[in-house]
């Protein structure tokens, strides 16, 4: 199999078992095209070489399997370099909570057995594509987790009036909004009072930040929905982000936020469920009477 090794630096904790990992890989006759910065990490830290290197969308090749290597934001920084293709994502935790990436080194063998044998499935996800008239992140204009609108750090907050399928919901007085994904609502939205929503569910979330106002409550809304966000306040700037990338954008200019026309798939092995990772990784439900 032609895979993708895309991935960040990570402790000397985890050096058995990536290596391992890139070992086994190897003997099984799998096709490693890595990443060139993560590739100079490994042959500094790992001491193996790897001619084959890709250094984003445009040489990236046609992979069966991008594995990343990190944490979280480690995935959603592959969606930069897979764009619409929709090439499957394994991701191996080496960061903190993992909820993308939720594969351990300690699975090395389920990994390369899966792989063998085909046993592993594939999960798709839905992906939010954002348009501006101010022209933002082009032309890597989506999200996995969620697209925030918030406000300078100097300033006070803002007033962001949001629209579904043409339709005011509200005026949001807070220190800002995210829309999120299903994906998402355990990121961000759920930092901020957002519910927790299965990975399957057709749905986005609309979450504010810091919301001055007691009936003001998260939303969940369908994901065939177009979301229009204004923005207004004493300061004529603001902060868009979508996931972990950020710009500043003008109040006059508006945000239209909707489902992409592609999704982004997971490779996972068997038996796995969204509910475990909540529940291993949030103590979800936990109770000591049980």
């Amino acid at each position: 199999m032609n895979i993708a090794l895309f991935g960040q630096s990570f402790d000397k904790v985890y050096f058995p078992g990536i290596t391992r990992l890139l070992r086994e890989l190897d003997e099984h006759g799998h096709q490693l095209t890595v990443f060139s910065e993560f590739a100079d990490f490994l042959e500094q830290r790992l001491g193996r070489h790897y001619s084959r290197q890709f250094s984003g969308h445009g040489d990236l090749g046609e992979p069966e399997l991008m594995i990343s290597i990190g944490g979280d934001g480690t995935i959603l920084n592959t969606l930069v370099h897979i764009q619409g293709r929709e090439i499957p994502v394994l991701g191996i935790n080496t960061g903190r909570l993992g909820f993308l990436s939720s594969v351990s080194t300690d699975q090395i063998d389920d990994i390369i057995r899966a792989l063998n044998d085909g046993s592993y499935e594939i999960e798709s996800r839905s992906v939010l594509e954002v348009k501006s008239s101010a022209d933002l992140f082009t032309p890597v204009n989506w999200a996995l987790n969620e697209v925030a609108v918030h406000k300078n750090d100097r300033s006070s907050m803002i007033t962001v009036s949001a629209f579904v399928n043409g339709v005011y919901i509200a005026s949001y007085w807070a220190d800002g909004l995210i829309v999120s994904t299903a994906t998402g609502s355990t990121a961000y939205s759920m930092s901020c009072g957002g519910p927790i929503v299965l990975p399957e569910s057709e749905t986005f979330v609309i979450t504010p930040i810091a919301p001055h106002n007691l009936n003001i409550r998260p939303l969940v809304v369908p994901d065939h929905a177009v979301i229009k966000l204004v923005v207004e306040g004493r300061d004529n700037q603001h902060l868009v982000s979508l996931d972990s990338r950020s710009e500043t954008m003008e109040n006059t200019h508006t945000l239209e936020i909707r489902k992409a026309e592609f999704t982004m798939c997971f490779f996972r092995l068997p038996g796995h469920h969204f509910v475990e990772t909540i529940r291993n990784k949030l103590m979800w439900g936990l109770d000591k009477r049980n």
